[in-house]
């Protein structure tokens, strides 16, 4: 059985500002206190694993040691098909110093060229750290094809160029409700709340 978090406040391992607003919508209806790893003003981790959850869980006990509170941390990217899964756990990495996703983008474009197998699918790792070095893990995924050019200035990273399966909006194009009703987060984010936070 996973444990409960009881209640109090939880730290987001990220710097992200997208993502840290994603999870703490995602967080709202359970009354939990969050408060973000930048606001924390704590390092950044050297994420070296060799998985999304691998490098959720690193997160996740940087902050839950250097902030003294339970620490949630999702790591999470594309996987092309065409391009043997990546960019995968460098995602981020693709996008650059400057992290920009219109880099990112072209270059997953680029990478394709001519493939006709456009598939691809979000995962998201998420690992909810304790101080006492316990830790939960759940990983969720959504399927989908990527388009070109571009549609939408939603959401963040690669979501303009991801139409999930079944779908006529890109994650770009879709109001922050839809999208986190069928995302890889919103996935991971059901079986950690069963797992967590729905009494275990």
């Amino acid at each position: 059985m996973a444990r409960h978090f009881d209640g109090g406040r939880l730290v987001i391992a990220s710097h992200n500002p997208g993502k840290v607003r994603e999870i703490a919508e995602l967080l709202r209806p359970y009354d939990v206190d969050v408060v973000s790893a930048g606001d924390l003003n704590l390092p950044e981790p050297v994420e070296d694993g060799d998985s999304f959850i691998a490098n959720a869980v690193i997160k996740a006990q940087a902050a839950a040691l250097g902030a003294h509170l339970p620490s949630l941390a999702d790591d999470s990217g594309l996987a092309v098909t065409a391009l043997n899964g990546d960019p995968g756990i460098f995602s981020a990495r693709w996008a650059g110093p400057g992290k920009d996703f219109a880099v990112a983008m072209r270059k997953v474009e680029d990478a394709l060229g001519d493939a006709t197998d456009r598939s691809a699918r979000f995962v998201c790792a998420l690992a909810l750290a304790w101080p006492d070095g316990h830790v939960e893990t759940f990983e969720g995924t959504v399927a989908g094809t990527l388009v070109w050019p571009l549609r939408g200035t939603q959401g963040f990273g690669y979501d303009p160029m991801f139409l999930p399966e079944g779908g006529s909006e890109t994650f770009g194009e879709m109001a922050p409700d839809a999208k986190h009703a069928i995302s890889h987060r919103a996935d991971a984010f059901r079986k950690l709340v069963a797992g967590c936070f729905a009494g275990g």
